[in-house]
Protein backbone atom coordinates (compact mmCIF):
# COMPACT_ATOMS: atom_id res chain seq x y z
CA UNK A 1 0.00 0.00 0.00
CA UNK A 2 1.16 3.38 -0.74
CA UNK A 3 0.19 6.66 1.67
CA UNK A 4 -1.36 9.34 0.57
CA UNK A 5 1.27 12.18 1.03
CA UNK A 6 0.50 16.02 0.67
CA UNK A 7 3.53 18.93 1.30
CA UNK A 8 2.80 22.49 1.66
CA UNK A 9 5.14 24.74 0.72
CA UNK A 10 6.32 22.65 -1.28
CA UNK A 11 8.05 25.49 -3.44
CA UNK A 12 10.78 26.37 -0.60
CA UNK A 13 13.78 24.03 -0.46
CA UNK A 14 13.14 21.82 2.60
CA UNK A 15 9.69 21.36 0.91
CA UNK A 16 11.49 20.23 -2.50
CA UNK A 17 13.76 18.11 -0.84
CA UNK A 18 10.75 16.05 0.58
CA UNK A 19 9.61 16.05 -2.96
CA UNK A 20 12.76 14.12 -4.22
CA UNK A 21 12.65 11.99 -1.05
CA UNK A 22 9.31 10.75 -1.88
CA UNK A 23 9.72 10.30 -5.79
CA UNK A 24 11.84 7.20 -5.17
CA UNK A 25 10.11 6.28 -1.44
CA UNK A 26 8.92 3.02 -2.02
CA UNK A 27 5.52 3.34 0.67
CA UNK A 28 4.76 7.31 0.08
CA UNK A 29 3.21 8.95 -3.10
CA UNK A 30 2.95 12.84 -3.05
CA UNK A 31 -0.35 13.38 -3.85
CA UNK A 32 -0.72 17.27 -3.31
CA UNK A 33 2.40 19.49 -3.88
CA UNK A 34 0.67 22.16 -2.92
CA UNK A 35 2.45 25.72 -2.65
CA UNK A 36 1.28 29.76 -2.01
CA UNK A 37 2.54 31.62 -4.47
CA UNK A 38 3.88 29.02 -6.92
CA UNK A 39 0.61 27.59 -7.24
CA UNK A 40 -0.26 26.36 -10.70
CA UNK A 41 3.22 26.95 -12.05
CA UNK A 42 5.33 23.67 -13.50
CA UNK A 43 8.04 22.58 -10.64
CA UNK A 44 10.94 21.86 -13.01
CA UNK A 45 10.96 25.56 -13.51
CA UNK A 46 12.09 25.88 -10.33
CA UNK A 47 13.64 22.75 -9.82
CA UNK A 48 15.07 21.41 -12.68
CA UNK A 49 16.00 18.17 -11.13
CA UNK A 50 12.31 17.17 -11.04
CA UNK A 51 11.89 16.95 -14.61
CA UNK A 52 8.19 16.52 -15.92
CA UNK A 53 5.04 18.09 -16.27
CA UNK A 54 3.32 18.15 -12.72
CA UNK A 55 2.28 21.70 -11.01
CA UNK A 56 2.16 23.24 -7.76
CA UNK A 57 -1.27 22.67 -6.48
CA UNK A 58 -3.24 25.39 -4.49
CA UNK A 59 -3.49 24.80 -0.79
CA UNK A 60 -6.49 23.30 0.51
CA UNK A 61 -7.53 22.13 3.95
CA UNK A 62 -10.32 19.76 2.99
CA UNK A 63 -8.29 18.03 0.32
CA UNK A 64 -4.51 17.69 2.31
CA UNK A 65 -7.39 16.35 5.31
CA UNK A 66 -8.33 13.55 3.34
CA UNK A 67 -4.28 12.28 3.41
CA UNK A 68 -2.69 9.96 5.13
CA UNK A 69 -0.01 12.31 6.30
CA UNK A 70 1.16 16.07 5.21
CA UNK A 71 4.51 17.68 5.37
CA UNK A 72 4.47 21.51 6.76
CA UNK A 73 7.36 23.30 5.11
CA UNK A 74 6.02 26.92 5.83
CA UNK A 75 7.07 29.85 7.90
CA UNK A 76 5.31 29.24 11.40
CA UNK A 77 2.65 31.32 10.75
CA UNK A 78 0.81 29.47 8.37
CA UNK A 79 1.67 26.51 9.83
CA UNK A 80 0.11 27.16 13.29
CA UNK A 81 -3.09 27.52 11.51
CA UNK A 82 -2.66 24.42 9.12
CA UNK A 83 -1.43 22.02 11.84
CA UNK A 84 -4.27 23.27 13.99
CA UNK A 85 -6.98 22.25 10.88
CA UNK A 86 -5.28 19.50 10.33
CA UNK A 87 -4.62 17.95 13.65
CA UNK A 88 -8.25 18.46 14.31
CA UNK A 89 -9.01 17.00 11.23
CA UNK A 90 -7.44 13.62 12.69
CA UNK A 91 -4.69 13.73 9.83
CA UNK A 92 -0.88 12.94 11.03
CA UNK A 93 1.30 16.06 10.49
CA UNK A 94 5.02 16.53 10.54
CA UNK A 95 5.66 20.30 11.12
CA UNK A 96 9.27 21.52 9.61
CA UNK A 97 8.66 24.93 10.85
CA UNK A 98 9.27 26.38 14.73
CA UNK A 99 5.14 26.33 15.06
CA UNK A 100 5.56 23.91 17.60
CA UNK A 101 8.86 23.28 18.44
CA UNK A 102 8.80 24.92 22.05
CA UNK A 103 6.72 25.66 25.22
CA UNK A 104 4.09 28.90 25.16
CA UNK A 105 6.32 30.78 27.41
CA UNK A 106 9.03 29.98 25.36
CA UNK A 107 7.19 30.63 21.89
CA UNK A 108 6.15 34.30 23.27
CA UNK A 109 9.75 35.07 24.52
CA UNK A 110 11.40 34.33 21.15
CA UNK A 111 9.35 34.87 18.61
CA UNK A 112 7.38 38.03 20.51
CA UNK A 113 3.83 36.90 20.36
CA UNK A 114 1.41 34.69 22.26
CA UNK A 115 0.81 30.91 21.17
CA UNK A 116 -2.44 30.64 19.29
CA UNK A 117 -2.66 26.85 20.45
CA UNK A 118 -1.21 25.99 23.59
CA UNK A 119 -2.24 21.99 23.40
CA UNK A 120 0.39 21.72 20.42
CA UNK A 121 3.20 22.94 22.02
CA UNK A 122 5.50 20.44 22.29
CA UNK A 123 7.97 21.46 24.42
CA UNK A 124 4.91 22.74 27.30
CA UNK A 125 4.45 20.29 29.80
CA UNK A 126 0.79 20.98 29.44
CA UNK A 127 1.10 20.17 25.29
CA UNK A 128 -1.56 17.16 24.56
CA UNK A 129 0.00 13.44 24.78
CA UNK A 130 0.13 12.76 20.74
CA UNK A 131 2.46 15.66 19.97
CA UNK A 132 5.66 15.45 20.11
CA UNK A 133 9.34 17.04 19.54
CA UNK A 134 10.86 14.81 16.43
CA UNK A 135 14.55 14.37 17.32
CA UNK A 136 14.26 10.98 16.49
CA UNK A 137 16.92 9.62 17.73
CA UNK A 138 15.75 10.27 21.56
CA UNK A 139 12.38 10.58 20.92
CA UNK A 140 11.02 7.91 18.87
CA UNK A 141 8.19 6.09 21.22
CA UNK A 142 6.91 9.71 21.45
CA UNK A 143 6.92 10.20 17.81
CA UNK A 144 5.02 6.84 16.80
CA UNK A 145 2.52 7.37 18.72
CA UNK A 146 2.15 11.38 17.83
CA UNK A 147 -0.35 12.71 15.47
CA UNK A 148 1.55 16.16 15.27
CA UNK A 149 5.36 16.38 14.78
CA UNK A 150 7.30 19.44 15.54
CA UNK A 151 10.48 18.89 13.36
CA UNK A 152 13.34 20.35 14.85
CA UNK A 153 15.34 23.43 13.41
CA UNK A 154 18.54 22.28 11.42
CA UNK A 155 21.26 23.95 13.88
CA UNK A 156 19.33 22.17 17.05
CA UNK A 157 19.39 18.83 15.47
CA UNK A 158 23.07 19.17 15.07
CA UNK A 159 23.66 20.47 18.58
CA UNK A 160 21.08 18.18 20.08
CA UNK A 161 22.55 14.77 18.37
CA UNK A 162 26.29 16.26 19.63
CA UNK A 163 25.52 16.94 23.34
CA UNK A 164 22.40 15.15 24.53
CA UNK A 165 24.61 12.36 25.30
CA UNK A 166 26.91 14.22 27.26
CA UNK A 167 24.49 16.04 29.37
CA UNK A 168 24.97 14.42 32.16
CA UNK A 169 28.95 15.11 32.30
CA UNK A 170 28.92 18.76 31.66
CA UNK A 171 28.49 21.79 34.15
CA UNK A 172 25.73 24.11 33.65
CA UNK A 173 25.74 27.10 31.83
CA UNK A 174 28.86 26.42 30.30
CA UNK A 175 27.51 25.36 26.83
CA UNK A 176 28.62 27.52 24.06
CA UNK A 177 28.15 26.51 20.39
CA UNK A 178 29.55 27.84 17.32
CA UNK A 179 27.61 26.59 14.02
CA UNK A 180 28.27 27.35 10.71
CA UNK A 181 25.36 26.38 7.87
CA UNK A 182 25.22 27.10 3.96
CA UNK A 183 22.74 29.21 2.43
CA UNK A 184 20.06 27.28 1.84
CA UNK A 185 19.62 27.31 5.31
CA UNK A 186 17.79 30.51 4.49
CA UNK A 187 15.51 29.56 2.08
CA UNK A 188 14.32 30.46 -1.28
CA UNK A 189 13.38 34.03 -1.15
CA UNK A 190 15.64 36.62 -2.79
CA UNK A 191 17.53 38.28 -0.26
CA UNK A 192 20.45 40.62 -0.47
CA UNK A 193 22.58 39.24 1.72
CA UNK A 194 22.45 35.73 -0.07
CA UNK A 195 23.41 37.48 -3.52
CA UNK A 196 26.44 35.34 -4.93
CA UNK A 197 28.68 38.80 -4.96
CA UNK A 198 27.99 39.12 -1.52
CA UNK A 199 28.74 35.47 0.00
CA UNK A 200 31.22 34.20 -2.17
CA UNK A 201 34.58 33.58 -0.49
CA UNK A 202 32.91 35.18 2.67
CA UNK A 203 32.25 33.63 6.17
CA UNK A 204 29.87 36.07 8.54
CA UNK A 205 28.36 35.48 11.92
CA UNK A 206 24.53 36.36 12.36
CA UNK A 207 21.98 36.32 14.64
CA UNK A 208 24.40 36.64 18.22
CA UNK A 209 23.24 36.54 20.95
CA UNK A 210 19.46 36.04 20.53
CA UNK A 211 18.80 33.88 17.33
CA UNK A 212 15.60 32.20 17.52
CA UNK A 213 17.23 28.10 17.54
CA UNK A 214 19.23 29.66 21.16
CA UNK A 215 15.56 28.58 22.35
CA UNK A 216 15.43 25.86 20.73
CA UNK A 217 18.25 24.24 22.27
CA UNK A 218 18.00 25.27 25.97
CA UNK A 219 14.80 23.85 25.84
CA UNK A 220 15.61 20.42 24.67
CA UNK A 221 19.11 19.82 26.21
CA UNK A 222 18.51 17.76 29.35
CA UNK A 223 19.49 18.32 32.65
CA UNK A 224 18.48 22.07 32.18
CA UNK A 225 22.16 22.87 30.76
CA UNK A 226 21.15 26.77 29.97
CA UNK A 227 21.75 29.33 29.32
CA UNK A 228 23.46 28.62 26.04
CA UNK A 229 25.53 30.78 23.69
CA UNK A 230 24.83 30.27 20.19
CA UNK A 231 26.30 32.11 17.43
CA UNK A 232 25.30 31.01 14.00
CA UNK A 233 27.58 31.59 10.62
CA UNK A 234 27.00 31.93 7.28
CA UNK A 235 29.19 30.14 4.68
CA UNK A 236 29.27 30.15 0.73
CA UNK A 237 28.34 26.73 0.33
CA UNK A 238 24.87 25.55 -0.77
CA UNK A 239 23.99 23.39 1.45
CA UNK A 240 25.91 21.46 4.67
CA UNK A 241 25.50 22.66 8.68
CA UNK A 242 28.40 22.19 10.88
CA UNK A 243 28.10 22.83 14.60
CA UNK A 244 30.77 23.05 17.30
CA UNK A 245 29.50 22.91 20.80
CA UNK A 246 32.39 23.50 23.58
CA UNK A 247 31.41 22.57 27.59
CA UNK A 248 33.22 22.40 30.88
CA UNK A 249 32.98 18.61 32.00
CA UNK A 250 32.30 17.79 35.23
CA UNK A 251 34.63 16.89 38.20
CA UNK A 252 36.25 13.54 37.43
CA UNK A 253 35.13 13.25 34.12
CA UNK A 254 37.30 12.12 31.05
CA UNK A 255 37.72 11.30 27.63
CA UNK A 256 36.85 7.62 28.30
CA UNK A 257 33.53 8.65 29.91
CA UNK A 258 32.49 10.98 26.69
CA UNK A 259 33.71 8.59 24.34
CA UNK A 260 31.82 6.21 26.06
CA UNK A 261 28.50 8.23 26.24
CA UNK A 262 28.59 9.13 22.64
CA UNK A 263 28.99 5.37 21.86
CA UNK A 264 26.16 3.75 23.79
CA UNK A 265 23.93 6.88 22.43
CA UNK A 266 24.58 5.88 18.82
CA UNK A 267 26.48 2.66 17.73
CA UNK A 268 23.35 0.97 17.17
CA UNK A 269 21.68 3.78 14.96
CA UNK A 270 21.02 3.96 11.54
CA UNK A 271 21.93 7.73 11.03
CA UNK A 272 24.38 8.64 13.87
CA UNK A 273 27.98 7.58 13.23
CA UNK A 274 30.54 8.29 16.08
CA UNK A 275 34.01 9.19 14.63
CA UNK A 276 36.93 8.35 16.46
CA UNK A 277 38.52 10.96 18.50
CA UNK A 278 40.84 13.28 16.58
CA UNK A 279 38.43 12.39 13.55
CA UNK A 280 36.84 15.85 12.57
CA UNK A 281 32.97 15.17 10.84
CA UNK A 282 32.60 16.66 6.81
CA UNK A 283 29.75 18.61 5.82
CA UNK A 284 30.24 17.22 2.20
CA UNK A 285 30.00 13.54 3.22
CA UNK A 286 26.84 13.87 4.28
CA UNK A 287 25.37 16.19 1.20
CA UNK A 288 22.00 14.44 0.15
CA UNK A 289 22.00 11.95 3.27
CA UNK A 290 20.02 12.03 6.36
CA UNK A 291 22.92 10.93 8.07
CA UNK A 292 24.91 12.57 11.06
CA UNK A 293 28.77 12.37 11.58
CA UNK A 294 29.77 13.73 15.07
CA UNK A 295 33.29 13.34 17.35
CA UNK A 296 34.32 14.49 20.50
CA UNK A 297 37.41 15.57 22.10
CA UNK A 298 38.36 16.58 25.46
CA UNK A 299 40.68 19.08 26.14
CA UNK A 300 42.48 18.21 29.37
CA UNK A 301 44.61 21.81 29.80
CA UNK A 302 40.82 23.72 30.24
CA UNK A 303 38.43 21.06 31.24
CA UNK A 304 35.83 21.12 28.32
CA UNK A 305 34.89 19.21 25.78
CA UNK A 306 34.77 20.06 21.99
CA UNK A 307 31.78 17.82 20.21
CA UNK A 308 31.37 18.27 16.49
CA UNK A 309 28.57 17.13 14.38
CA UNK A 310 28.44 17.35 11.09
CA UNK A 311 24.80 17.02 8.72
CA UNK A 312 23.14 17.92 5.59
CA UNK A 313 20.91 21.11 6.51
CA UNK A 314 18.26 20.17 3.71
CA UNK A 315 18.97 16.49 5.35
CA UNK A 316 19.10 15.30 8.58
CA UNK A 317 18.29 19.12 9.53
CA UNK A 318 15.17 19.34 7.74
CA UNK A 319 13.27 17.11 4.76
CA UNK A 320 15.18 13.62 5.89
CA UNK A 321 14.23 13.84 9.57
CA UNK A 322 10.42 14.93 8.64
CA UNK A 323 10.19 11.90 6.64
CA UNK A 324 12.19 9.57 9.09
CA UNK A 325 9.78 11.22 11.54
CA UNK A 326 6.56 9.97 9.04
CA UNK A 327 8.36 6.46 8.54
CA UNK A 328 7.57 6.12 12.32
CA UNK A 329 4.18 7.93 12.47
CA UNK A 330 2.49 5.26 9.42
CA UNK A 331 4.21 2.23 10.92
CA UNK A 332 7.17 2.05 8.31
CA UNK A 333 10.88 0.94 9.23
CA UNK A 334 12.16 4.17 9.92
CA UNK A 335 14.97 4.07 7.25
CA UNK A 336 12.57 3.87 4.41
CA UNK A 337 13.14 5.87 1.39
CA UNK A 338 16.53 7.52 3.72
CA UNK A 339 20.37 6.82 3.65
CA UNK A 340 22.83 7.85 5.69
CA UNK A 341 25.79 8.22 2.88
CA UNK A 342 26.16 11.45 1.03
CA UNK A 343 26.89 12.47 -2.47
CA UNK A 344 30.89 12.66 -2.78
CA UNK A 345 33.05 14.54 -3.98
Amino acid sequence: MSHRIGIVGASGYGGVELLRLLDTHPAMHAEVVAAHSQAGEPVADLFPNLPGDRTFDRIEVAALADLDLVFLATPHGPALELGRALYDAGTPVVDLSAAFRLSVEGFATWYGEPHPHPDLAAGDPAAATDVAYGLTEHARERIAGARLVANPGCYPTATLLALTPLAPLIEPGSVIVDAKSGTSGAGRAASDRLHFAHVHADLVAYGAPAHRHTGEVERWLPGELGPVSFTPHLVPMARGLLATCYATLRPDVGADQVQQALHEAYDDEAFVHVLAPGIFPHTKALAGSNGCQLSAVVDERTGRVVATAAIDNLGKGAAGQALQNANLLLGLEETTGLSAIGVYP
